[in-house]
């Protein structure tokens, strides 16, 4: 199944058909009775299938049919159709769609009101397209809308990837595979059993029906990471000019993107003097490196897609030409990484990851399609001491970085790209590694807080906040992608939030001269933090601002696995209590402990300063969703701790 919405496309109206105009199987479709969903799901796809017909030079025609029931307002805006197409190496031969309304009219959607677009916005140069039609605007909950694309194409290797589903609920998703005489194919299934197709001849077909909703849970995988697909391989009797390559092993795919990448490692007399001038000062290896690092991350990020159809999803262009124009892609960085890494005597390879899910990249199917991101392996001597660092048993110690993360330092690697599978592209010596974790001492945030309580219950706060690692970047990109008024509101937003009523009076953002470090203080005012009741208790949390936003498992069932990152958070908070009060009630100490994560919490009361402590570390893991009762009491623990209250009784 391919989707994407296309917002802003507006069409004008369309002609009439009799039914008996509108194809057989969009009849059928439109008769399907509907089973009943929850009300939080926006609509349901009644039949999701493509076919596609191999000739025997390699080249394929893509028949894709899609008929979809809306549910709710908001899934009136799926109703469109998107077929996208490589420009230099296929084209969309047809494309037609229907809206079959409930008193039995259809409205038909031609190629006279079909747009062509670029299938993204963010592109410099693009020859990845896409034909849409847009029905959302006639739509109504009791209609259904269909479309039927007709496409070519010609893939640089002998592989497909086909989705059953994505979050919605799917009646019938089928894939049929037409080969020439003698042509065989194999599929291996993710995220479900293994589905067995049925055989006729040269033709395979894989089924599923009724697949349920995917409804996203909290610290849950992607889905993508749990709706059912299958990567699929045909094999040609012999070699075949124009198919394209087959992939038994990663070592397989490892030269496959090794003889398109390595001709590009291309310098110039300007990039090798830059090389070494960027190292000049340099005293030692991690310098060198993180020298380099530095300049490649600014190079100005732009999507380029151009040759798709050649490998130019695959292939950086030249190092030397990205050096001049100061912009490429994730690929054409890495690549721009590597070739100055070279000129300063440090090898290094290029690295291929799926990026916004861990878990995508399975071993057991050696493809190009399971990565969409390029980032760089440095190999480095036992003297450099860095968390992502891998020891590889032919290549060495290997250092990866994603120079394509502006924020993120040498050192370190975003949390979405840890324990991932992922590709070194290095000719025979490339293979599938998992990349490492950081501790949870390399994403922490450190905070404390000084503040004084008044005998009305007034608070006066200063929160001084130093944050290491992920935490760091993620700071730091806060800070660096919002005006100042707008980060300043936010801040606002957050203090208040925790402490209701809150004035703020200073905000100061500390971008730290260390890379990894990101700074923060702010002050301000609560008139209504503590409550006083009778006119002699005065109740307060001590904790102020939690750190505890984004922990909530609230449900009592859990359905998908939880997915923790590797983290920790701390620090002090000091209050001084008003004149005249001392410590009624003070929560107890806490100390938890488990497979996954520790806590500890420590309350006391020291001339006249009531004192709170708490530290949290969560590690990097999976717990299967059996273990959640487990996860939820420990958090719910952690949050209680932190919501408790002091009581003050005035003497």
């Amino acid at each position: 199944m391919r989707y994407k919405a296309l917002a802003g496309l507006l069409y004008a109206a369309c002609g009439m058909l009799a039914a008996e105009d509108t194809p057989q199987w969009v009849r059928d479709a439109a008769a399907v009775p509907v089973p009943k969903y929850e009300a939080k799901v926006p609509g349901v796809v009644i039949l999701s299938e493509q076919t596609v017909n191999v000739d025997e030079s390699g080249r394929r025609l893509i028949t894709t049919r899609y008929a979809y029931r809306p549910l709710t307002r908001e899934g009136k805006r799926r109703a469109h159709a998107l077929e996208a197409y490589v420009k230099d190496t296929g084209k969309v031969r047809e494309l037609r769609g229907w809206l079959v309304m409930k008193s039995g009219e259809v409205k038909k959607y031609g190629k006279d009101k079909a747009i062509d677009v670029a299938y993204s916005d963010s592109d410099v140069y693009n020859e990845y397209r896409a034909r849409v039609i847009d029905a959302a605007s006639d739509t109504d909950l009791d209609s259904l809308f269909a479309y039927e694309a007709v496409s070519e194409d010609k893939s640089i290797f002998t592989q497909l990837l086909w989705a059953f589903q994505d979050s919605l609920p799917v009646l019938n998703s089928r894939f049929t595979l037409a080969l020439p005489q003698g042509w065989t194919a194999d599929a291996v299934t993710f995220n479900a059993q293994p589905v067995s197709p049925s055989v006729s001849g040269s033709s395979y077909n894989w089924e599923l029906r009724n697949l349920p909703f995917i409804d996203a849970e909290p610290h849950g995988p992607n889905v993508s990471g749990i709706a059912p697909r299958i990567g699929v391989t045909f094999h040609p009797p012999g070699p075949v000019k124009n198919a394209g390559p087959s992939f038994s092993t990663w070592a397989d795919v490892s030269r496959f993107q090794s003889e398109l990448a390595d001709p590009q490692q291309t310098s110039s007399d300007e990039l090798i003097a830059k090389a070494k001038a960027l190292t000049a000062n340099a005293s030692t290896e991690w310098d060198r490196i993180a020298a380099i690092a530095r300049y490649v991350q600014g190079v100005h990020y732009i999507e380029i897609s151009t040759g798709l159809g050649r490998g130019g999803g695959y292939r950086p262009h030249p190092a030397a030409a990205v050096f001049q124009k100061a912009y490429g892609d994730c690929k054409d960085k890495a690549n721009l990484m590597r070739t100055m890494l070279k000129v300063v005597g440090i090898p290094s390879y290029l690295v291929a990851i799926y990026s916004g899910d861990r878990t995508f990249a399975r071993e057991q199917w050696p493809s190009p399609w399971q990565f969409n991101h390029m980032i760089v392996a440095v190999k480095v001597s036992p003297d450099v001491k860095a968390a992502p660092i891998r020891d590889d048993p032919k290549l060495g110690r290997l250092l990866f970085f994603d120079p394509t993360d502006e924020v993120m330092p040498l050192g370190n690697l975003p949390d979405y790209l840890q324990d991932s599978n992922a590709l070194i592209v290095a000719g025979d010596a490339g293979a599938l590694v998992r990349i490492p974790t950081t501790p949870p001492g390399a994403n922490s945030v450190e905070r404390n807080i000084e503040a004084t309580l008044s005998a009305e219950g007034s608070l006066s706060a200063r929160l001084t906040e130093r944050d290491m690692g992920e935490a760091a970047a993620n700071g730091r990109r806060r800070f660096i992608h919002a005006n100042r008024g707008e980060y300043a509101k936010n801040i606002e937003s957050w203090v208040t939030r925790n402490a209701g009523g809150s004035v703020v009076s200073k905000i100061e953002p500390n971008d730290q001269p260390r890379p990894d470090e990101f700074g923060l203080a702010v002050e301000w005012t609560s008139p209504r933090f503590g409550q006083l009741m009778q006119g002699r208790l005065l109740v307060f949390k001590p904790s102020i601002v939690s750190h505890l936003d984004h922990w909530g498992f609230a449900e009592p069932k859990r359905r998908y696995p939880i997915i923790l990152d590797s983290e920790s958070y701390g620090g002090t908070v000091h209050v001084k209590l008003p004149e005249g009060f001392t410590v009624d009630e003070a929560p107890g100490n806490v100390r938890l402990q488990t497979s996954f994560g520790t806590y500890a919490a420590e309350y006391e009361c020291r001339d006249g300063v009531a004192i709170f402590k708490h530290a949290l570390e969560v590690k990097a893991t999976t717990i299967p969703p059996e273990q959640y009762a487990a996860v939820r009491e420990f958090f719910g623990r952690v949050l209680g701790a932190e919501q408790a209250s002091v009581v003050l009784v005035k003497k």
